[in-house]
């Protein structure tokens, strides 16, 4: 299926993901990708050669996938491993990205004896019924990707975290590169600079939105020149310009929703972020855009009721958004009056609605400056938002 770069960690795995296949295919690479979770179309999880892979091939790999696995107990995600690596050995690529799906260690994607690369994005609290509750806990599974004498890619990390990343790549000799001691990758007027060991890159800004998205472009370009550090600086450039990732601080531009908010004069953003670590640099980036104009923010929620809401919440107390908060369709859902009292907990007044599009009316019926619109809380949240019309389904 041919060479790997093998993703973990808590936030950033996505972006991350996008920015190095982007790269791999701006420099002429074959690229496959296995993602996860889809937002609206299962498809949207594997692609083969830098498209979503066909309905119709779909089809068939999943009848011989089952045909393999002869009736034996199997979860969906391990199914889907199956049947991305499958479709993928099919049809060799130059690289194939893959995302791991939750923490590493135990993950069905765990399965490379030697990856080309493993790449650790910024580990943080989440899935903490199944990965914590310590920190050091969490970063043990995500560190159970690296594999003897392969290099390490590491995005910053708590001090907490890194120990744990640190003693497991010295086990294993795997060499390991850390951002912030070994390179770097920061915005400087407006560019992207990647510092590393015998290079410094000037690279054009990152596609997707947000100061967080140059440590992860950095990351991603440090990653695939540890596979192939012959890479052209130039086409580096182009493929991190290039990165599209749905749901991550995404302008909405079509469909019912953006629609409604241009009428009313209002911009629409999208973002998947659930975490306290996802808070935190979301809210950055929304004080970012009100800095440009002085227009107020207004906050469309909704999240699973495992997640933490008051620290996903609490970053944004400061820019005092008009917050309404709405359920989804999902049982693991919190309620909208639950939701909205998390946000009273931590000093952010907040209302439930009905729904997305009934909190989208409230926002716009309110006096005052048109206000810059954010929907977040969840990625299955958000994949109800795109799914409203198929000029917003990702491609």
């Amino acid at each position: 299926m041919g060479p790997v770069i093998h993703v973990a960690g808590t936030n950033g795995k996505g972006s991350t993901t996008a920015y190095l296949r982007s790269i791999a295919e701006a420099a002429g690479m074959t690229c496959h990708a296995l993602t996860s979770p889809h937002l609206v179309r299962f498809a949207e999880r594997i692609r083969i050669a830098g498209k979503l892979i066909a309905d119709d091939e779909l089809a068939v790999r999943i009848d011989e996938v089952e045909a393999a696995n002869a009736g034996a107990p199997i979860s969906f995600f391990e199914i889907t491993t199956a049947l991305a690596f499958h479709a993928f050995a099919m049809r060799p690529a130059d690289l194939c990205i893959v995302e791991v799906g939750l923490g590493g260690r135990f993950d069905a994607t765990n399965v490379f004896e030697r990856p080309a690369a493993s790449v650790i994005t910024p580990v943080d609290y989440d899935h903490l019924e199944m990965l914590g509750p310590e920190l050091a806990k969490i970063a043990w599974e995500k560190a159970g990707i690296i594999k003897a004498g392969t290099p390490v890619v590491c995005g910053p990390q708590p001090e907490e975290a890194e120990a744990v990343i640190e003693a497991q790549a010295a086990s294993l000799c795997a060499p390991l590169m850390l951002m912030g001691r070994d390179f770097d990758a920061f915005e400087e007027c407006g560019r992207l600079r990647l510092q590393l060991p015998q290079r410094l890159l000037d690279l054009p800004p990152p596609a997707l939105l947000g100061s967080h998205q140059f440590e992860n472009a950095g990351l991603a370009a440090t990653a695939i020149l540890a596979f192939d550090p012959r890479l052209h600086e130039e086409a580096i450039g182009r493929g991190i310009a290039r990165a599209r990732w749905p749901a991550r601080f995404q302008r909405l531009d079509a469909g019912p929703l953006a629609a409604r908010a241009r009428a009313g004069g209002a911009d629409l953003w999208l973002d998947g972020g659930h975490n306290p670590h996802a808070g935190r640099a979301l809210a950055k980036t929304c004080a970012a855009l009100m800095a440009r104009d002085g227009r107020p923010l207004a906050m469309i929620v909704g999240m699973l009721a495992r997640k933490d809401a008051a620290g996903f919440l609490a970053p944004f107390a400061d820019l005092r958004p008009q917050l309404l908060t709405t359920a989804f369709e999902s049982a693991s859902a919190m309620s909208a009056e639950g939701l909205a009292a998390a946000a009273r907990s931590v000093g952010i007044e907040a209302e439930p609605a009905q729904n997305a599009s009934a909190a989208l009316d409230a926002i716009l019926d309110r006096p005052g400056p048109a206000p810059h619109i954010l929907i977040c809380g969840s990625l299955h949240f958000a994949g109800d938002v795109l799914a409203m019309s198929p000029e917003t389904w990702p491609g």
